[in-house]
């Protein structure tokens, strides 16, 4: 009778402890992240985007960055983006709780492969459908799309009118402006894209160059306290 009440008071200590550690996990950032897949991108570049973010996002700094506070999770989902209605999901939103939950996640972006590749550039479209998939993303203290691309809005209606219409008042909106085209998009993204506190624009001076600048991005956005500290 003792060995059972020992077994039992063993196994409600059991259930009680992971309630308290469920409990005090918790969700410190949503992150959106969108990549552009319009008919500017060939698909030699596009396999950069994919790669070099699946590379960055296993990286040892960019770990360490996701995993910086105990006991709190980064939630992330990936999108492709290009027409007004070519938006397709990479990856549905995960928890990235340990190296293994992030290793999954890049090994599910590198695997992927794009679903369009002759559409035009529609950002205010793209921003309307982050809009959409943040509403089914978990509770978290802070929520940021992070927005890549190579070119300009030249299809649909603009980020401005995106951000009059869909709910993203209390979400921080990134660029990673892919330079080498007749545009300055680092420019166009800083006045046209980015919005909330802390925003920011990091630029890639060709798809080349994408890896690198994705994983300062990254640390950027998932190192403990970054919102307290970025400069706009």
């Amino acid at each position: 009778m003792q060995l059972m009440w020992a077994r039992a008071i063993t196994l409600a200590i059991a259930l009680l402890t992971s309630a308290v550690s469920a409990a005090a996990a918790s969700c410190r950032l949503a992150l959106l992240l969108a990549l552009d897949i319009s008919s500017s991108v060939d698909f030699q570049e596009d396999a950069m985007q994919r790669g070099g973010l699946a590379r960055a996002l296993q990286s040892d700094p960019v770990v360490e960055a996701i995993l910086s506070v105990p006991d709190q999770t980064v939630a992330l989902a990936v999108f492709e983006w290009s027409g007004r209605y070519q938006q397709d999901l990479i990856m549905d939103w995960v928890a990235l709780s340990n190296e293994a939950d992030i290793r999954s996640a890049a090994n599910v972006i590198a695997a992927s492969q794009r679903s369009y590749a002759e559409f035009p550039t529609a950002l205010g479209y793209a921003l309307g459908h982050a809009a959409s998939l943040l509403s089914a993303a978990p509770q978290c203290d802070e929520v940021v799309i992070d927005v890549s691309g190579d070119g300009v809005n030249n299809e649909g209606f603009p980020p401005a009118l995106a951000y009059k219409n869909f709910d993203l008042s209390e979400v921080t909106v990134n660029g990673l402006a892919i330079q080498g085209g007749k545009d300055d998009i680092a420019e166009y993204y800083k006045r046209e894209l980015i919005r909330g506190p802390g925003a920011f624009v990091e630029v890639a001076q060709s798809f080349e160059d994408f890896e690198r600048v994705m994983q300062r991005k990254l640390i950027r956005e998932t190192q403990a306290q970054i919102f307290s500290s970025l400069d706009q």
